[in-house]
């Protein structure tokens, strides 16, 4: 486009703006006034209105309405009753209007005036009502009704003035335009435009000639106010990361700029955050359902990162390039997918045999016994290999990269990888309990993988408790040297610090406004009807259906609680949504069955007509399907059995922007140690649950709300950002030097054909 006809269009959008505005203010200034006449219409009118009402007759309430019959823009006047229900209403009105307006109702309802435009039969129309109080209480409420179709003529009036000043407009600039000023303004639109994208030169010269000199004083000041303001605004950033100010993805951004110091990051996962699968003829993108989905992808949101994780999907061949990298999101891609495929041997010994038949039920103290199978253990090694090759091609030509572990699968991957790369700094995150030393010894290759985790620079759990777990168990199991003050393990000359990063959510939501509180709560009736139950109570679980979630003690607590109070007999009704999770595994079909039978055994005993105490939605809920359970809740129950923290609960408490709603939470997970203003309960006491229920039902509200307020407190400040800032900003503190030490030794081993088996290791005492 040139230059003219860009002229000629800024132009006429500013005179479009110009007039846009002169119709909204003039608009709005009538609209004042009409509220501000109707409400001094309504308050002289009060005296008379309530003495008629409490000595008069119909006759003369009718006689007061109908005093404002053809007045000028007003339309008339109604008094209705306690119930928003006319007594009297001025003639011919009542042919204009169609039922009670909302803002009646609500003054009725709520006992504080209110105002509100609307169209009825006749056109525009305003009504604003004033309650009338007795005794605390709405006795009756005055309408006083404006006809106020006139308010849009300032729209036709500006909208021919507009026009005629665009005409004048163009034709001016036409004529100036093609005079003489076009290479001068050239000139000025490349200096401007590199200014703009920050060309830090802008060497392009401004126009001397005297028409321009004033412009080109003013455009020289903006360009020093520009410079300044961005200076100040990347002090701004790099000041809050240095404070104790709240970690957001901006923060978090700057601040591994600097810690990153230009390396890249590397997440390394089992699951994939972006799932590509067949539906008929189209392919549908899915994020699926996963804690570590949830704690992670913010995380290589904010920083161009890479993930490589497993393809799990049955189009995801597809959607990727031959060496199955891909940008994601797909509506907004910020970083970079590399998929990794398994055959099905390798899933189902890798994945369902030893990560979650021997590795998951010996982290976790649930009564399940674990299964170690050589076969396994050898697909175990092999996947963990593969992956590490795959990190090793996404991390080739990088300087001192990056790289975060995630969980229990990859155990052996941070040797691998540090092996090969000792210029990296590699940390495991273990998502899951870690066991006590006693019962990690079950496991016939606890060195290896002990081994395997110590080629990372950090490692790190929830809570404390799981560091100290740990150290114990290679204290006892390995040849190495624990540093017990700096928490910190010393084997095959590599230190190793062992460090607690309680993870958590996205905290997106400040309190809701009571507006917002009110509009919310006819959903949850929308909700109950959806489910096909009545219900003046509700309560939610959101679990992957496993054995360490506590479900059938959460649907006994929840007998327990009609049996001992049988006041919540068809008044309560408990929503679980539970995601079927790894069904091959003969355990899980078993459980499965078992959540199933519970909840009708459970529902036949008490179940009446349209109401029943348990509903189980069997069923992958995406995240915005759960909201509304979140929100709508009277309490949500968290039960686990074990768990390393257990997002669910956080989660809960991020979405009550209300601040409502009370947590009821397992003492065995990890979450229990932040959130103090829970409901903390042992979810094998039956009747401790039943009672937590029933005091999360009776709780004062105010209670409710200083306890849900400061748990919300706890989550904002300690956010999915905090905890990948403070993870990322402890590994970059790590000094390679020893690291690379090992590595050259490696390479010697190599180039004399090191052998393949772990290296020879014994108990320590």
């Amino acid at each position: 486009m040139r230059l003219s006809h860009r002229l000629i269009v800024s132009l006429t959008a500013v005179s479009m703006v110009f007039s846009i505005y002169q119709v909204e203010e003039e608009m709005r200034a009538l609209k004042n006034d009409v509220e501000r006449q109707a409400r001094v219409l309504a308050e002289s009118q009060q005296p008379a209105v309530e003495h008629v009402i409490q000595g008069g007759s119909a006759q003369d309430l009718q006689a007061l309405v109908d005093h404002f019959r053809n007045h000028d823009r007003l339309a008339g006047m109604v008094i209705y009753d306690g119930e928003a229900k006319p007594l009297a209403i001025t003639s011919g009105l009542a042919a204009l209007l169609e039922g009670t307006p909302a803002a009646v109702k609500n003054a009725v309802q709520t006992g504080r005036s209110q105002g509100e435009f609307f169209h009825s039969n006749s056109g525009a129309m305003h009504v604003f009502a004033l309650p009338l109080i007795a005794d605390t209480h709405t006795v009756a409420a005055i309408g006083i009704y404006h006809n106020v179709a006139f308010i849009e003529a300032p729209v036709r009036r500006h909208v021919l003035t507009g026009v005629a000043q665009i005409l004048l407009i163009v034709s001016i600039t036409l004529l100036v335009v093609r005079s003489s000023v076009g290479k001068p303004l050239r000139h000025m639109a490349q200096w401007l435009r590199d200014l703009r994208i920050g060309n830090a030169s802008a060497t392009g010269e401004l126009p001397k000639e005297g028409m321009f000199q004033p412009l080109t004083s003013e455009v020289a000041r903006l360009a020093s106010s520009l410079k300044v303001a961005r200076a100040v605004a990347e002090e701004e950033a790099r000041l809050r990361d240095a404070s104790l100010s709240l970690w957001t993805a901006e923060r978090l951004r700057i601040a591994m700029e600097s810690k990153l110091n230009g390396s890249r990051l590397f997440a390394v996962s089992n699951r994939e955050p972006y799932e590509h699968t067949h539906e008929g003829a189209d392919i549908k993108c899915s994020v699926p359902p996963s804690g570590l989905v949830t704690a992670l992808e913010p995380v290589l949101r904010t920083c161009d990162g890479t993930w490589i994780a497993q393809a799990t999907g049955d189009a995801d061949r597809e959607t990727a390039d031959e060496h199955g990298r891909l940008r994601v999101p797909p509506d907004h891609p910020q970083y970079r997918l590399r998929r990794v495929w398994l055959g099905q041997e390798e899933q189902e010994g890798f994945y369902l045999g030893f990560a979650n038949e021997g590795l998951w039920p010996l982290c976790h103290i649930a009564h399940t016994r674990p299964m170690f199978r050589t076969e396994d253990w050898k697909y175990y090694q092999t996947v963990n290999r593969k992956f590490a090759s795959a990190v090793l091609e996404e991390m080739e030509g990088e300087k001192e990269p990056f790289v975060l572990v995630q969980d229990y699968h990859f155990a052996l991957l941070p040797r691998l990888v540090k092996e090969r790369r000792p210029d990296a700094r590699v940390a495991l995150f273990w998502h899951i309990p870690w066991p006590n030393p006693e019962a990690l010894g079950i496991c016939p290759w606890q060195r290896e993988l002990l081994d395997g985790m110590l080629g990372a620079d950090l490692i790190g759990f929830h809570i404390q408790a799981h560091c100290n777990n740990f150290l114990e168990t290679v204290d006892r199991a390995l040849e190495s040297r624990v540093d017990w003050e700096h928490f910190a393990v010393n084997c095959r000359d590599h230190l190793t610090k062992v460090r607690p990063f309680p993870i958590s959510v996205a905290f997106n939501g400040e309190s809701a406004t009571p507006a917002e509180s009110d509009r919310s709560r006819g959903k949850r009736s929308d909700l109950l009807r959806q489910l096909g139950v009545t219900a003046a109570y509700v309560g939610v679980g959101v679990d992957r259906v496993d054995y360490t979630k506590g479900i059938a003690e959460r649907f006994r607590g929840i007998e327990r609680l009609l049996d001992l109070y049988p006041y919540y007999r068809e008044r309560l009704t408990f929503v679980q949504i539970g995601a079927p999770s790894r069904t091959h595994i003969r355990r899980y079909q078993d459980l499965m069955a078992e959540v199933e039978d519970e909840a009708e055994r459970i529902n036949r005993r008490f179940h009446t007509g349209s109401w029943r105490p348990i509903v189980l939605l069997k069923r992958h809920h995406s995240h915005a399907e759960i909201q509304p359970y979140y929100r709508e809740a009277d309490f949500c129950m968290v039960t686990s059995l074990h768990d390393g923290m257990n997002l669910v609960a956080k989660e809960y408490v991020a979405s009550r922007q209300d601040e409502g709603g009370a947590l009821i939470l397992s003492r065995f997970t990890g979450a229990s140690h932040e959130l103090a203003d829970a409901l903390v309960v042992n979810p094998y006491d039956t009747d401790e649950l039943a009672q937590a229920i029933h005091r999360a039902l009776i709780m004062p509200a105010e209670e409710k709300r200083m306890r849900m307020t400061r748990m919300r407190a706890v989550v904002k400040e300690h956010n999915v950002f905090r905890w990948a800032g403070n993870l990322i900003g402890e590994l970059a503190g790590v000094r390679l030097e020893m690291a690379a030490e090992s590595g050259k030794r490696f390479q010697r081993l190599e180039a004399a054909e090191r052998p393949t088996a772990w290296p020879a290791t014994r108990r320590s005492m």
